[in-house]
């Protein structure tokens, strides 16, 4: 099992909660984004830059993924396409995509998205804040203890 990251918008702060979590189990994590990225030195580890353009590292996420691999993205159209091929998504704040939720999500952000576009609603989420993150730390460590045999 790989841990892939939609880097290019993830938290800082969950970056770091996934190299511990790397550390720990001694499970790859990738991180793939627009820009260069810097990591810290370990065998776990590894940073993409792949080019620009729209959804880039999404498609190159899409075509590197293997079944039960993990997926940290807030994208959930890259999370709908993670689960029809047999990967598994969370998202920042700590929402585990499945099978059985993962278009509702889907038709929750269109929803939102023609809401925004014709104006009836403006702005995005809510800042990242510290529940989110304990929501993340707590949602990765149940999914590796599941799929890693392992926990803190």
């Amino acid at each position: 099992m790989q841990i892939w990251v939609d880097a290019d918008a993830c938290p800082k702060v969950v970056k770091e909660i996934l190299f511990r979590a790397a550390e720990r189990v001694k499970v790859p994590v990738i991180l793939l984004a627009n820009s260069l990225l810097r990591t810290p030195p370990s065998p776990y580890i590894k940073a993409i830059q792949v080019a620009d353009g729209l959804d880039e590292a999404d498609n190159q996420i899409v075509r590197k993924l293997q079944c039960g691999d993990l997926v940290i993205t807030a994208d959930i159209p890259l999370a709908a396409e993670v689960i029809n091929k047999g990967g598994c998504a969370l998202n920042p704040r700590g929402e585990l995509y499945t099978k059985d939720n993962v278009f509702e999500y889907l038709s929750m952000r269109n929803l939102m998205q023609e809401l925004r576009s014709g104006g009836e609603i403006t702005g995005g989420p809510p800042a990242f804040n510290m529940k989110d993150r304990q929501a993340f730390a707590n949602q990765l460590d149940r999914f590796l203890a599941k799929h890693c045999g392992t926990s803190k």
